[in-house]
């Protein structure tokens, strides 16, 4: 009997122990998460077009480190339609990306001097 308790005892501790872990674990990528729009940087990009419909900017832009991306030519939304007004064809910007509820995002711009 004395067996049954002691195994049933340390394989209690060992599942609580095991979720605590877990907890902590997760506790650290929420810090790293909340971290990643302060590592973002300004890209520099060129845009391609606009699509004030679709509140989207097709940009030819460097690498975005904060969202793991090479360069590349793709679309974005952007955080503020009244941008796409500023935009035109053939423009030289820097901006910063980030993914907005899922979606590639443009969260701050600015004309490229």
């Amino acid at each position: 009997m004395k067996i049954v308790i002691g195994t049933t005892f340390i394989a209690l501790a060992a599942t609580f122990s095991a979720s605590g872990l877990a907890t902590g674990n997760h506790d650290s990528h929420a810090v790293i998460q909340a971290q990643a729009p302060a590592q973002a940087r300004m890209v520099d990009g060129v845009v391609k077009k606009v699509d004030k419909s679709a509140a989207k900017v097709t940009l030819s832009h460097g690498p975005l480190t904060n969202l793991g991306m090479p360069a590349m030519t793709m679309a974005f939304r952007v955080k503020d339609a009244a941008w796409l007004g500023q935009m035109k064809d053939g423009d030289k910007v820097r901006f910063m990306a980030d993914k907005v509820d899922g979606v590639f995002t443009i969260v701050h711009f600015e004309e490229a001097k």
